[in-house]
């Protein structure tokens, strides 16, 4: 069996529709009305990635923490080759107060999204949050070594979970 494309067919209307109101609705604020447009999509396109996306970040500002680690757990399943599940699901796991294993579970992605900063920023979230600031350290240098490295410095410096470091950033 041949793994899913990383850059999946994008979806046909009306879904393709429904997936924009949704997203307009959720940009909103309008959760009810954004929940209505996903349930308006295709069964047969449940799983596509973009669904999937929407609907974790539906569930994420409602905090259904619950639900939106079964989504992520199944976007990372169906399109294992897109980041987004990974980060998703390690993030879910942190607010489940499952911070070891949401720092376990993003480790792989590491080798399969060499690139992606976001990986190596929020390991260093969860190693402060665990105690283990000289490895958040580390996470974060990696973080500051990539370009864009002032946005991240400047999220870092307000990131809660990066509170016990917060005095230092500067220097890393």
């Amino acid at each position: 069996m041949n793994p899913p494309p990383a850059s999946p067919v994008p979806l046909e209307p009306p879904d393709s529709h429904h997936l924009s109101a949704a997203e307009g609705w959720l940009e909103l604020g309008n959760a009810a009305e954004a929940a209505a447009e996903l349930a308006g999509i295709a069964p047969v396109h449940a799983g596509h990635p973009a669904v999937l996306e929407l609907s974790w970040q539906l569930h994420a500002r409602a905090r259904e923490w619950e639900a939106c680690l079964e989504l992520a757990s199944r976007l990372v399943r169906l399109h294992p080759g897109l980041a987004v599940g990974w980060v998703y699901r390690s993030y879910t796991l942190h607010e489940l107060k499952r911070t070891a294993e949401a720092r376990d579970q993003l480790l792989p992605a590491l080798a399969k999204f060499p690139n992606e900063v976001v990986l190596a920023y929020n390991l260093a979230c969860y190693e402060c949050c665990l105690g283990n600031l000289p490895g958040a350290r580390e996470w974060l240098r990696k973080t500051f070594a990539r370009p864009n490295s002032e946005l991240w410095r400047v999220a870092a410096q307000k990131d809660p979970d990066l509170a016990a470091l917060h005095a230092e950033i500067e220097r890393l």
